[in-house]
């Protein structure tokens, strides 16, 4: 029996409005009744089967623990993020750890207000030449810089150059928007280093970084770079590896010229702003301050090792300055070309010279002076050590203390000799 040619059928008389009828033999009629109670029955249908499905939906989400857009804001779980490899969590580890020590520094400074007027020549008429005069003054941000916090009094490292107004002030802004004026305690002679302080006023501590040890670094070492680059993007993170160790190089910028020995070369991007910032091995240890980064090349940073710091932060707790023995020369190192240059008999130590704008050789008054060195004498060994290259007579004498007695072997006019000299003090 085909579907059309089923018999009349027939509801109850509680649903007699909607008996299905068949007209010309194949064409059926819903009525209105039949329709309504259609559409309702479907809604009442799928919006029971719905909840069935969704609740059975969520459970499985919720015990997979997957996301979904079927669950709402608030019942959807907020996870903490998987590192997907062991260095990755290394990583944000050491940023999560360290960046609440990691400071912003801003120079500001009282700059002349110009205003501008034109003269009149004696007939009246302005001259048209702009003639400028002060007019007061207002205070100007004029550059920033990076720092870390080293000690929970709230002694601050960062470079020199960053610090190097004399007459600006200073404002230190940490991780999480508090504002510190900062002082200046030290200024580094020699290398690109300068000490601050910030105080709290409820005495609370600080956070700090760990210092770690310098001396033990390899090329390829994995390294964190973290700053205020820009002076703008805080806790800027960049990553890379250890490129070179014992560096030699002519920091430059704003009218400030030093040259570095044994820096750190590294392919961490070192931006603006990030100078003075923390550079950091997988443990969370500084090894190292940024510095300076090559102009004109991709990926080529310095820092200053953290060793070399330490001595300074130590020297400022103790007697408040950074000071350094000081012998009292001017001296090129003597390599192959400086020995043909000058037809030497050694190709090492250090060829004692004035400066190329007629400087003394010998600093007045020095330990130099004192011990009887002269224009022109080698330096060779300096208490024993052999200067050369890679052993030069600055990374031998950082060693060293103000008034340590040390011999010198010299080379004077082919003739070798000791010498004894007690080291002078140097600082800002």
């Amino acid at each position: 029996m085909s579907f059309y040619d089923l018999p009349e059928i027939k509801f109850s008389e509680k649903f007699k409005n909607f008996n299905l009828k068949q007209k010309n033999g194949k064409i059926f009629r819903l009525s209105a009744g039949v329709i309504f109670a259609s559409v309702v029955f479907g809604f009442l249908a799928g919006a029971f089967s719905s909840a069935i499905f969704y609740s059975q939906i969520k459970d499985y989400l919720i015990k997979t623990n997957n996301d979904s857009p079927l669950l709402t804001e608030k019942e959807t779980t907020v996870k903490e993020y998987l590192p997907q490899t062991s260095q990755e969590d290394k990583i944000i580890r050491v940023v999560k750890e360290n960046s609440p020590a990691v400071v912003s520094i801003v120079i500001s400074k009282d700059v002349p207000i110009l205003e501008e007027y034109y003269e009149r020549d004696p007939f009246g008429f302005l001259i048209p030449i702009p003639q400028y005069r002060q007019k007061g003054t207002k205070k100007q941000e004029i550059g920033g810089g990076t720092g870390f916090i080293v000690s929970k009094d709230g002694l601050i490292l960062t470079n020199k150059h960053v610090v190097l107004e004399e007459d600006a002030d200073y404002t230190v802004f940490t991780s999480d928007g508090r504002k510190f004026q900062a002082k200046v305690l030290a200024r580094d002679p020699f290398q690109d280093l300068a000490i601050m302080k910030i105080e709290q006023e409820n005495g609370e501590s600080f956070p700090t970084l760990n210092l770690g040890d310098s001396d033990n670094l390899q090329s390829g070492q994995t390294v964190v770079a973290i700053g205020f680059a820009l002076g703008e993007f805080r806790n800027t993170v960049s990553v890379g590896v250890i490129s070179g160790l014992g560096r030699r190089i002519t920091a430059t910028g704003g009218g400030f010229v030093e040259t570095l020995e044994d820096v750190i070369q590294t392919d961490a991007a070192i931006n603006k702003g990030n100078s003075g910032g923390p550079l950091l091995n997988l443990k969370g240890e500084v090894v190292g301050v940024n510095t300076a980064m090559a102009s004109g090349a991709q990926n080529i940073g310095f820092a200053i090792p953290i060793n070399k710091a330490k001595k300074a932060i130590e020297q400022v707790k103790e007697v408040g300055k950074i000071v350094y023995p000081f012998l009292g020369i001017r001296y090129i190192l003597v390599t192959e070309e400086v020995q043909k240059k000058y037809d030497l008999p050694v190709d090492y130590g250090v060829l004692i010279v004035s400066g190329d704008s007629g400087e003394p050789a010998i600093w007045p008054d020095s330990a130099a002076e004192k011990a009887g060195l002269k224009k022109g004498d080698i330096v060779l060994e300096f208490n024993g050590d052999k200067i050369t290259s890679n052993n030069s007579l600055a990374k031998i004498i950082t060693r060293y203390n103000p008034g340590d007695r040390v011999t010198l072997k010299i080379l004077r006019k082919n003739k070798e000799f000791n010498m004894e000299v007690v080291l002078g003090e140097r600082s800002e």
